[in-house]
């Protein structure tokens, strides 16, 4: 039985920091390892030893298999934690550990390589008796005959049929097919985008379930033999088919059912001879019936709702088992007690469907209500910037019933600060207090039925924009004035009078909101875009806070400015203006036709040379940040003028990209 004295975290960000805090709770030593990019990353200090990999792409660092080793050969770690992601799934990296003499703190390469192929994982599932969806597998171009193709999946699998990619993921190369008359096409397509980004055209047809609910089972197992469930998680909220909501245990999950999902996640753990922590993924209709998805070999995001309702400690158990002892009787024996939910809060423009977000985290809190749970990967003054996943911490919240926790969480949320970068937040806490959801009718499908904007909104105040406005106007007088130095012995409270009415005008949510004010003698006389502001008085007003009273109903607003960006929060929310000018500047405007960067970001395909006719709505060029592409297309037909990129280069939120002229009536 080994003893790990020195763990190396294969990893960044929260996850890191989150296996630094168990390991060191054991009495293990740390060694991190860091891009360029996270050099002044928090979980980069928290580790007792850190050792450079030269870099910023994923790529040229935390890919780096070679290099990570080395890194544990310098420092004389005898294991390495892949945490989720980077290299965590990687069979010839496990291997590769255990021919260096490295323990790797996750499943043997053989469990991990039966599921690299979503082919391959359904045979031996089907065969271990756990159940999968009917479906046919095409590995030729030869296999794709209309007729004969379109009576097979009428006769084994049924309408609506799933297209998808044998290998990879993130919904590439998928497609829904409803009728008989679009399936050859989806056919072809998706095997030629299965070639493109996975280098490998084979797909698979399988019966789709319309909005189903996405359930997963946490698997334990250790090297005796043992192999046990932790229950289940419900993760059926997603975007772009990634969750941003997790739970556990799941609403609808009854004691039956739960056994049903626990023995089949059994079968899938002992059917690849599994070791440590994985999770069964299961698709579930609204029959109840379910079918298997995948084994996720490694721990998952979500593992903290499965710690609070359990008490246990996945992280140690993981350490526990790759040091060869068996599972302790409190995992072998697990009970379950209360209700977690855990939402990932992203830096990311929901407005601009869901674009990754960059910037200087300025300020970042989480009030401590009970049963709240922070894993968090930033502090103050952490740069968000393109070359990872957005994802900036997991917030989770625990209560006796899945109300409790819902409200609590809800109520973190709608209470914390992240200034400098925008976030999903005001999302996260829309979903969390909306009816359907409240009452765990949920699928895979609730952002389709719920726009995410209008989520976004729906806990927002309609007083919110204007008493904001009005209170961010405010605080910038104060801070004018207790900048003039023709003023240094004024009081604060407005004593002062100024005849004059003066004038702002902020962006909130795109549009543009204009504040007027005069103050005069204690009082205040505000408009905000042209409606007034009745009774409103100024209590007292600083640069960090304005007391303000509006309708009879006086407010505290807090209020941090971040260059043009204004942070405002209150009971109302929070909202965040950015000032505008007054003045446009000469020049800034862009030639007619500019295609300018949605995000910043990487360019990896310029599809367009300059003097090429292109038609509206073809794709020009490709930006890449934080795992996602993201098309920039035509908006008219013409001709492609001016292309101003190419392939590797980076760019910023706004760069001209290239400029299409519209063709001639």
């Amino acid at each position: 039985m080994a003893t790990i004295k020195k763990l190396l975290i294969a990893n960044r960000g929260e996850i890191a920091s989150r296996i630094i805090r168990s390991a060191r709770a054991m009495d293990i030593a740390c060694v991190a390892v860091f891009s360029d990019a996270d050099a002044d990353a928090p979980f980069v200090t928290e580790a007792d030893e850190a050792v450079r990999l030269p870099g910023t792409s994923p790529t040229d660092t935390y890919l780096r298999g070679d290099l990570i080793l080395e890194a544990a050969r310098q420092t004389g770690a005898d294991a390495v934690h892949p945490g989720y992601g980077f290299l965590s799934e990687n069979a010839g990296f496990a291997r590769a550990c255990a021919a260096a003499g490295v323990i790797f703190v996750g499943p043997p390469p053989e469990a991990i390589d039966s599921m690299g192929s979503k082919i391959e994982a359904k045979k031996i599932m089907a065969a271990a008796g756990v159940p999968v969806l009917p479906g046919i597998t095409i590995e030729t171009d030869s296999e794709i005959d209309g007729a004969q193709l379109g009576s097979r999946v009428s006769d084994e699998i049924g309408y609506p049929v799933l297209v998808k990619a044998a290998f990879g993921g993130g919904g590439r190369g998928m497609r829904i097919v409803r009728e008989s008359s679009d399936l050859l096409e989806a056919v072809e397509g998706a095997r030629r985008e299965a070639v493109t980004a996975f280098g490998d055209g084979t797909i698979f047809l399988e019966r789709y379930l319309d909005v189903p609910r996405h359930i997963e089972v946490q698997l334990f197992a250790d090297t005796q033999g043992t192999v046990v469930h932790l229950f289940e998680r419900e993760c059926s909220i997603q975007r772009r088919y990634q969750k941003i909501i997790e739970e556990a245990p799941s609403p609808v999950v009854d004691d039956a059912l739960r056994d049903e999902l626990g023995a089949a996640a059994i079968a899938a753990g002992k059917a690849i001879g599994y070791v440590g922590a994985g999770t069964a993924e299961f698709v579930m209709g609204s029959d109840g019936r379910f079918y298997f998805l995948e084994v996720n070999t490694r721990l998952q995001v979500e593992h903290p709702v499965t710690e609070l309702i359990t008490g246990l400690d996945l992280v140690r158990l993981q350490l526990l088992v790759a040091e060869g002892h068996p599972l302790p009787t409190e995992a072998v024996a697990a009970d379950r007690s209360g209700h977690a939910i855990e939402v990932r809060l992203y830096a990311e423009d929901v407005d601009a469907g869901f674009l990754p977000a960059t910037g200087t985290i300025q300020e970042f809190s989480v009030p401590a209500l009970p049963g709240i749970r922070v894993d968090s990967g930033v502090v103050v003054g952490s740069e968000v910037g393109v070359h990872y996943d957005p994802m900036l911490a997991k917030i989770i919240g625990y209560g006796p019933t899945r109300d409790d926790a819902r409200r609590v969480l809800a109520r973190a949320l709608a209470e914390s600060r992240v200034d400098g970068v925008v976030t999903n937040r005001d999302l996260l806490v829309g979903i969390l207090r909306e009816e359907e959801f409240a009452a765990g009718q949920i699928d895979t499908g609730y952002l389709g039925r719920h726009e995410p904007v209008d989520l976004m909104r729906s806990w927002r105040s309609p007083d919110l924009v204007r008493v904001h406005a009005a209170a961010a106007a405010l605080a910038a007088q104060a801070a004018h004035r207790a900048a003039a130095a023709a003023l240094p012995t004024l009081p604060s409270g407005w004593r002062n009078v100024s005849s004059q009415h003066q004038h702002v005008s902020y962006l909130v949510d795109g549009n543009e909101v204009d504040v007027r004010y005069r103050v005069r003698r204690g009082t205040v006389e505000v408009s905000v875009d042209g409606e007034e502001l009745t009774g409103a008085r100024v209590w007292a007003a600083t640069p960090d806070l304005v007391d303000i009273e509006v309708d009879g109903v006086r407010r505290r607003c807090d209020v941090r400015v971040h260059g043009e960006s204004v942070n405002v929060t209150s009971a109302l929310g929070s909202l965040v203006l950015v000032e505008q000018a007054r003045f446009s500047e000469p020049g800034d405007r862009n030639e007619p036709g500019s295609l300018l960067a949605p995000m910043p970001g990487t360019v990896v395909r310029v599809l367009v040379e300059e003097g090429q006719p292109v038609e509206e709505g073809a794709t020009v060029l490709v930006i890449e940040a934080m795992k996602m592409e993201h098309s920039v297309k035509a908006p008219v037909s013409g001709v492609a003028s001016l292309v101003r990129v190419q392939v590797g280069q980076a760019v910023e939120l706004g760069t001209v990209l290239a400029v299409v002229e519209e063709e001639a009536p």
